[in-house]
């Protein structure tokens, strides 16, 4: 069975374990905002996350499109609102 090379064996950061599992990004572009369920490797010590190229080209292609208003193939999920910290 010919198993894919992954670039890092270890997290690139502490050098801890890394297991590949779906996580949720967020993307932001102008005033609008995408939220998109990727695979990625995730280390068990810090939480660093590693995407594979073609993810984070998807990355670049979804805040283009956000940042142009190109969303009428997105499918809208709610609002976002501001809110101001109190002390």
């Amino acid at each position: 069975m010919n198993q894919a090379i992954k670039p890092f064996e270890k997290c690139p950061v502490c050098g801890g374990e890394l297991v590949n599992k779906e996580v949720e990004k967020i993307l932001r572009g102008g005033v609008h905002t995408a939220v998109l369920k990727v695979r990625a490797d995730v280390c068990l010590h810090c939480g660093e996350r590693l995407y594979s190229q073609e993810t984070v080209r998807s990355f670049e292609e979804i805040r283009r499109k956000l940042e142009r208003k190109e969303v009428a193939d997105f499918q809208p999920i709610g609002q976002s609102f501001l809110v101001a910290a109190s002390d």
